[in-house]
């Protein structure tokens, strides 16, 4: 009798929890809590610093590099990607602005902003005791019923409305440190694009067809649209060479117009006068040589890629190429070779045996200007216009030459939105509002703790126009309210018009954004969110 009912009194025994085991499950949870609310933590420290930097009247950020680079900015993923972040969480909020200036390339304060927010309102939840993988599945739903709603409240654009799409490039340029000339570059963005485009069929951009040239001296205003090509090196001229060359025939070549040297570092002693002059003699002949294959094929414009292992011309070589009348600028860049090739039709020449004249590019004019600070060379009258084109910028000093390279850079990444997904929302915190308002409103009808979660992340897109009015110093909170009251009375695009210190509707603004960077930059930070709320334990690894 007591054989047989052992086993079942052990199994019996062994199925409750003892003391220890119980302590250990408690502790566990203790732990997760922990682990859970340091992500949490650092991840909203990160949302926190570039808050301030979020719309018109944000404040920008100076960062100094150890080097003693000085860079003046308010673009979201420039700050992030030079802020040194130790915490591995706090490192996927600088890889979410990197993904959101990819995607969309506008939006990257925008985007930490709204994961911080999200963040906060999971942390609630979590403090009330609500499973994380029941609020990431509330969030997955909220974020997609968000989408909709701002779709809902989107109007289509044709990108042959070039008024239009400037009032788009301004409204990105607008919350950048050049926004003073947005008037000038926003016209340039447009232009830029529309060149490398056909409206009718295209469904993406490639932007390594538009190159941004940057020359200091002048000012901002001083900045260009050039349907070719433009060097910020002068041309080369130590031996009397031309600087103008019309109707060019222009050669690219990746090889040295230098005497050839040993593959292994060795030096030559030459004790006798008449070996030195044979050998000073030999190198004349090899480099004449050069020389007169390279007129022979009626090339009169080279360009020399740069070169490291050996002098790409030497003193002796730019003689004969200005005896011959061929305009030189070398120290051409390796990454600039593919855009001049596109642009002139030329092919770059590896070796003076494949130098021939199918392998020539042509432009109408080459020429050296001066400008304030020293001269360059521009290339205009390219064969096939439209394949690529040039985006000429000047500035006063380095730092605002690289703000402006970086905001025209975000002009034309939405532009590039606009291409991808063809409608226009509003601006100002109005989308944020809208889905806000409709999301809480949605969540009535879900069942029990679903719908508590989906009132939480309502909640948290109200962010973005609490965050705009106190940056440009508001009352907040009265102006969140009085944006919920327009919104529900149906003024669907009613958001903060900073520049009037008031509610209004942002469309006769002329505040457009591209729906690809709000439709992106929500499911992006919700993604984000997702994932840190899944993390339960960090295990550190020597």
């Amino acid at each position: 009798f007591f054989g047989l009912s052992h086993g079942p009194l052990r199994a019996h025994h062994e199925m409750v929890p003892n003391v220890s085991t119980r302590g250990d499950m408690l502790r566990q949870r203790g732990q997760e809590k922990s682990v859970r609310e340091n992500n949490i933590g650092a991840a909203k420290a990160v949302a926190n610093a570039v808050r301030t930097s979020l719309g018109p009247k944000g404040m920008d950020k100076m960062i100094s590099g150890k080097n003693g680079d000085v860079i003046i900015t308010n673009d979201g993923a420039t700050i992030l990607q030079q802020m040194e972040v130790a915490h591995p969480t706090a490192k996927m909020l600088v890889d979410l602005a990197k993904s959101q200036d990819t995607e969309a390339g506008d939006g990257t304060t925008s985007v930490t902003v709204l994961c911080g927010a999200i963040l906060d309102a999971a942390q609630k939840l979590l403090e009330k005791g609500i499973h994380p993988t029941l609020i990431s599945e509330a969030f997955l739903v909220a974020e997609q019923q968000a989408q909709k709603f701002i779709e809902a409240i989107s109007s289509p654009v044709d990108l042959t409305d070039r008024d239009q799409l400037i009032k788009v490039a301004s409204t990105s340029l607008n919350s950048k440190v050049v926004s003073q000339n947005a008037q000038v570059l926003a016209p340039v963005a447009v232009d830029a694009m529309l060149r490398i485009i056909d409206p009718a069929t295209a469904t993406n951009v490639d932007l390594r067809d538009v190159a941004i040239v940057k020359k200091l001296g002048g000012t901002i205003d001083d900045t260009e649209l050039v349907d070719g090509l433009v060097f910020t090196q002068k041309a080369v001229k130590a031996a009397g060479g031309p600087t103008r060359v019309a109707n060019a025939k222009i050669g690219l070549i990746q090889f040295c117009l230098s005497p050839p040297k040993t593959d292994i570092d060795q030096s030559v002693i030459v004790s006798d006068y008449a070996q030195m002059d044979r050998i000073l003699k030999e190198e004349r002949k090899y480099i004449l040589d050069l020389c007169k294959k390279i007129q022979k094929t009626g090339c009169n414009v080279l360009f020399i890629q740069k070169s490291i292992l050996r002098d790409a011309v030497t003193d002796l070589s730019l003689h004969f190429l200005a005896k011959m009348k061929i305009l030189v600028v070398n120290d051409i860049e390796r990454d600039d070779v593919e855009f001049i090739c596109k642009t002139v039709g030329c092919s770059p020449i590896a070796s003076i045996e494949s130098f021939t004249a199918e392998k020539l590019g042509k432009a109408d004019l080459v020429a050296e200007e001066a400008t304030p600070d020293s001269k360059i060379v521009r290339v205009t009258g390219v064969p096939n216009p439209g394949k690529t084109v040039t985006i000429f910028v000047r500035a006063s000093n380095r730092m605002l030459l690289d703000e402006a390279d970086r905001s025209i850079h975000d002009a034309l990444c939405v532009l590039r939105c606009l291409v991808k997904k063809r409608y226009l929302t509003p601006g100002g915190g109005a989308p944020e509002a809208e889905a806000s308002y409709r999301l809480a409103h949605w969540a009535n009808g879900l069942p029990g703790m679903q719908a508590y979660c989906v009132k939480q992340f309502a909640t948290a897109l109200d962010v973005i126009p609490y965050t705009l009015s106190e940056n440009a110093g508001l009352n907040a909170i009265s102006m969140v309210t009085e944006l919920r009251n327009r919104h529900a009375a149906g003024e669907t695009s009613a958001g903060i018009n900073v520049r009037k210190m008031c509610i209004s509707d942002i469309r006769e603004e002329n505040v457009v954004v591209p729906l690809l960077v709000y439709t992106s930059a929500i499911s992006l930070a919700t993604e984000c969110v997702r994932m840190i709320l899944k993390i339960d334990d960090m295990v550190m690894v020597r």
